[in-house]
């Protein structure tokens, strides 16, 4: 299934960390923080503006982006889990 989201809104998958060792400790699954760093799957055609026109996105399909911790709404697309949100809630887009 292809899924492109609408507007402003973006379609991210996580970038999943190494697994962490602190101070010789493995640290569980559960207790870890998700990852806010993700790369940008799918735009949406830009917002539109009263006159009927796009503003156009700065972010773009590829790009590896930062986010806020509780940015987003978390979605299951054919078994992957993806977050969907909004392009103002892009922190920056990392080189």
């Amino acid at each position: 299934m292809k899924a492109r989201p609408l507007h402003d809104r973006i379609l991210v998958k996580r970038i999943e960390e190494g697994e962490q060792k602190i101070g010789g400790i493995i640290v569980p699954d559960s207790a870890k923080e998700k990852p806010q760093q993700g790369k940008v799957v799918a735009v949406g055609g830009g917002k539109v503006k009263d006159d009927g026109g796009r503003i156009a996105l700065d972010v773009k399909a590829g790009d590896t982006i930062l986010f806020g911790k509780y940015s987003g709404q978390e979605i299951k697309l054919d078994g992957d889990e993806f977050l969907i949100m909004r392009e103002e809630e892009v922190l920056a887009i990392l080189d």
